[in-house]
């Protein structure tokens, strides 16, 4: 497999994680966090920490959006216990 080929599944692959973790808003970050050992704000790091490195500045509560699909506020509001 070719290093693309490669970057597009594992970009498929994180589409596909955050797809099903905006769908499942009953799963609470403290759960992810204690059975998985990250959560979405995890994820939102990670995301601001990859753009870094290629130069690029995205601000922690824009890679929170990416994440929870909507507002970081908004989603805790709606959605955390």
């Amino acid at each position: 497999m070719n290093k693309q080929t490669e970057t597009e599944i594992e970009a498929a692959a994180f589409r596909h994680l955050l797809k099903h973790l905006r769908e499942h808003t009953d799963v609470q970050n403290i759960d992810l966090m204690n059975l998985a050992g990250f959560c979405r704000n995890c994820l939102s790091k990670w995301y601001v920490a990859a753009a870094d490195e290629k130069g690029i500045a995205i601000d922690y509560e824009t890679a929170r959006e990416l994440v929870y699909g909507m507002p970081y506020s908004e989603w805790k509001r709606h959605y955390q216990k």
